[in-house]
């Protein structure tokens, strides 16, 4: 835990909280030390990016311009892949909740899920339930450990097909995929490349248009 962010009734703050959530902790948590995805659930609304890791709230600032740049980017990219190729399916982007499950609610930074998956589904509560097909996670060195280690975990386990890791300091994007429950990494790809993704039905990805900017 950094200089910078605190531990209060289970929830880990990093940088400055909103105070809304300060009173809910010490109000509805004080006896504590985790939670459930649908105490989380419950949670009230704040502008600052939250997700339930193994149990824990974990809050970070928001994004720099350089970062959202880049998801920008990829949701666009994934855009045009899927609907112009005829493959269908839902590309979203942060900050959305998606419950893998009773204790590990993430915000990819973006995701889609494709026309087959059963196993991921929008519910009435206006989130998404379950392992998405691909996963892309904007990594900054503040995010990096969590991204890289605690979060390619969980996607591993929730068994998400696919996942990229989109490196802001050295721009370049690893690609892994998921076989008989294990990711397997197809690469690391720099501007000027082009990887094929097996989620995406073999279909290039360029890396330039990521870094573009």
């Amino acid at each position: 835990m950094s200089a910078r962010s605190e531990r209060k009734c289970g929830i880990i703050f990093y940088e400055e909280s909103s105070l809304i959530w300060r009173r809910m902790c010490a109000v509805s948590q004080s006896a504590r030390m985790r939670m459930t995805a649908a105490e989380f659930a419950e949670l009230p609304e704040s502008d600052q990016p939250a997700e339930l890791i193994h149990g824990e709230v974990i809050m970070s600032p928001t994004p720099t311009d350089c970062h959202q740049s880049v998801v920008g980017a990829l949701y666009a990219l994934l855009r045009e892949l899927t609907r112009q190729t005829a493959l269908g399916g839902v590309v979203r982007l942060s900050p959305l909740d998606v419950y893998l499950d009773a204790v590990n609610v993430v915000q990819p930074d973006v995701f889609w899920v494709g026309p087959q998956n059963a196993r991921c589904v929008l519910k009435e509560d206006g989130y998404w339930h379950g392992p998405p097909d691909l996963v892309i996670e904007v990594v900054s060195p503040g995010s990096a450990k969590r991204d890289k280690a605690v979060k390619f975990a969980l996607y591993e386990e929730a068994g998400v097909r696919e996942c990229w890791m989109a490196d802001l300091a050295t721009a370049h994007v690893e690609v892994w995929s998921l076989r008989d429950g294990v990711f397997v990494r197809l690469g690391a790809f720099v501007a000027g490349d082009v990887f094929e993704s097996p989620a995406l039905g073999g279909r290039s990805v360029p890396v330039a248009a990521i870094f573009a900017d």
